[in-house]
């Protein structure tokens, strides 16, 4: 792989991330608000689990372009927060409301 590919590989990585990121943070506040409206515990832990899955993707991205930690790290970060806001998203379902 050349350099100018690497960087190019980089850049798309850094672009989806960003991507994300404001996808997540969209749906965290959509889901915080619908909360604060209604008072519903399902709905906090929506809110919750969006965060964490959010948390996670932009971490991984993080760990791997800003430490000496490698990609399997930052892999290994993102699938941690990815499993606990998929938990809590699951939790969140089957919620009382």
């Amino acid at each position: 792989m050349t350099s100018s590919q690497a960087l190019a590989d980089s850049a798309m990585v850094v672009a989806l991330k960003t991507i994300t990121l404001a996808l997540g943070i969209a749906l965290t506040y959509f889901a915080y608000e619908a909360y604060r409206r209604t008072n519903v515990a399902a709905l906090r832990a929506l809110s919750v689990g969006f965060g964490l899955v959010t948390t996670g993707t932009v971490l991984g991205g993080v760990v791997h372009q800003f430490t000496a930690l490698s990609i399997a790290d930052g892999i290994v970060v993102e699938s941690v927060f990815m499993a606990l806001g998929f938990g809590v998203l699951t939790y969140s379902l089957y919620a009382e409301t």
